[in-house]
């Protein structure tokens, strides 16, 4: 099996504290994408860069305490690509992608557009390159899976209280469409909803510090693992850890028939 999970860490050294690294090691992974390090190369201990024989892989932003995505690889990468070639979006630390002999896998850190105008206007532009990629990416032929924090519900089914957020970012439908045509046009998967279609409670991923959104279960399902056809149809489990909160997300796990 190839056991796979995405994770916001809502800052490494926060999930560390919280025991993040602990669990790890009993989840045995075969790569952990992460985002939102809000760390720089300098705030990084060892335990932070290969933990449990993890090797990692990290982009971080240019402003301090922001952003910044990662890899952790139990193999060594063929070959790692530190951003996508937007000179905006590199800046802030949103993209690490490490190629293996038969696949890729890429950990993905969307803008919010959640405080504001500015953000949101910066989120679009964000869709707008991030898109053309991602068909790049499907058309070199490659195995590929995209884990992140897309910071989109998808669907209906995806958050609580859709009526209410129609508006809001995160289910603007302009957000929406865009996640459709990443799996309409680009031809990919969104693998947690092939193997549980219809979960709604149980799929939330991340919910709001306010009004004990959490011990209500008001979330969101915002972090993904999308993939390729080949590789999302050996998707065999899929699951997302509540037991313990490492951060305001949490973790989503995907085992793949090796």
């Amino acid at each position: 099996m190839l056991r796979i999970i995405s994770l916001n860490l809502n800052g490494i050294r926060s999930a560390s504290k919280k025991g993040c690294f602990d669990w790890l090691k009993a989840q045995k992974p075969d790569a952990l994408c992460v985002q939102e390090l809000k760390a720089q190369a300098a705030d990084m201990t060892p335990d932070f860069l290969a933990p449990h024989k993890l090797g990692g892989h990290f982009h971080y932003a240019e402003k301090k305490g922001y952003s910044g995505a990662g890899v952790y690889a139990r193999a060594t990468p063929q070959k790692v690509h530190i951003g996508f070639g937007s000179k905006e979006f590199d800046a802030e630390g949103r993209y690490v992608q490490c190629d293996f002999a038969d696949h890729s896998i890429i950990s993905v850190y969307q803008p919010s557009g959640s405080s504001g105008e500015e953000r949101q206007a910066a989120k679009f532009r964000f869709l707008e390159v991030f898109l053309p990629h991602i068909k790049k990416l499907r058309k070199a032929g490659r195995e590929i899976i995209i884990c992140g924090d897309l910071n989109i519900a998808h669907k209906e089914i995806d958050l609580k209280n859709w009526k209410s957020n129609q508006k809001n970012s995160g289910f603007l439908p302009e957000e929406r469409a865009w996640l459709t045509r990443v799996f309409d046009e680009a031809g990919f998967v969104d693998v947690y909803r092939r193997l549980h279609p219809e979960t709604t409670a149980e799929a939330y991923t991340w919910w709001s510090n306010r009004g004990a959104a959490y011990e209500k279960n008001v979330g969101w399902r915002l972090d993904y693992q999308i993939a390729t056809p080949g590789i999302a149809a050996k998707a065999r489990r899929a699951s997302i850890y509540k037991e313990t909160r490492f951060s305001d997300h949490a973790p989503l796990i995907i085992d793949y028939a090796s």
